[in-house]
């Protein structure tokens, strides 16, 4: 059986390194590049994040990672994300006053994560759907690896069209509720780092590479 071709997007952002040890460990063939014909033609395309959402935006610009993401899902191409690189799917981040505009692949704001400890910083439960397939085989509670101090807190996205499904949103809780992943055809990203969750993180990995 052939190894499914991951292309890990190097913008500037990410740990890309964890990730790609992460993905080759649970049989990937994996490379790092902002190469865009690599990015377009591999099987999957993870794009990490670490942050100000800002930042991140302005960076992927810059290596015309929008431009990757949008044509990939608009041919039906898995994309995935990780922490900020999840976050920047979004409509829009708000950061110390400064809105900055997201990939917009999902409506919603990213905002900071009110709690009483700021960054949410380790491991933590997650509410997953029952039908999900990102996390499938794991155990309720199992752990994942967060570190970040904003999130998306309050999101209700349903879709007008019946002959599509709404996306699958797994919850978790520090201070308060927020997405900590989200399924929606081929494009799947996470809040917390699976490259950093040991076993349950190589679990959620196996299950993103089983769909390429």
């Amino acid at each position: 059986m052939t190894a499914k071709k991951v292309v890990v997007f190097d913008y500037g952002f990410g740990n890309v390194r964890s990730a790609e040890r992460a993905l080759a460990r649970v049989g990937a063939d994996v490379e790092i590049t902002r190469d865009y014909d690599r990015a377009m033609n591999a099987d999957g395309l993870l794009v990490p994040g670490v942050g100000a959402f800002s930042a991140c935006m302005a960076g992927l610009k810059e290596a015309r990672g929008d431009w990757i993401v949008g044509r990939r899902l608009a041919g039906g191409r898995p994309v995935m994300g990780i922490c900020v690189g999840m976050q920047i799917l979004f409509e829009r981040g708000v950061e110390h006053g400064v809105e900055t505009e997201g990939l917009d692949e999902w409506p919603g704001t990213v905002g900071p994560l009110k709690a009483p400890v700021v960054p949410h910083m380790g491991w933590n439960t997650v509410e997953a759907p029952e039908e999900s397939e990102l996390f499938a085989g794991l155990d309720a509670d199992a752990r994942f690896y967060f570190v970040h101090s904003y999130a998306v807190t309050d999101w209700t996205l349903e879709t007008a069209n019946p002959a599509l499904r709404a996306p699958k949103v797994t919850w978790s809780t520090h201070g308060e509720r927020f997405v900590a992943a989200v399924e929606n055809g081929a494009l799947w990203a996470t809040q917390f780092h699976p490259e950093k969750s040991g076993d349950a993180g190589a679990r959620l990995l196996t299950n993103w590479l089983a769909t390429l």
